[in-house]
């Protein structure tokens, strides 16, 4: 599983997925599906996020655990910045034109 704070024009979301990579096909074409064609994102560590999210985290990655797939685990974009700093993100990745 990897998590991913991911930007885009309606703002950050902080997504758990079990796909390989934020590029792959089928996580682009989810995303997509709700609206997110473009985006610049950065993994996060998933102990982090764990701790940062605690409960949630637990349900969320425990309904992830037996299907490829993605989920939201946070979009209030000020929680998510108060809760990471920009030294906790990995490389960028782009996606879109």
């Amino acid at each position: 599983m990897r998590a991913y704070i991911v930007f885009s024009g309606t703002g950050p979301i902080l997504v758990l997925t079990t796909f390989p990579a934020l590029t792959d096909k089928r996580l682009v074409s989810k995303l997509s599906q709700k609206g997110i064609t473009k985006f610049i994102g950065y993994e996060v560590s998933l102990e982090r996020a764990q701790n940062v999210y605690g409960i949630p985290y637990e349900v969320i990655s425990s309904d992830l655990a037996s299907t490829e797939d993605c989920r939201v685990l946070d979009f209030n974009g000020h929680h998510i910045f108060a809760s990471f700093s920009f030294e906790e993100f990995g490389e960028p990745i782009t996606c879109g034109d």
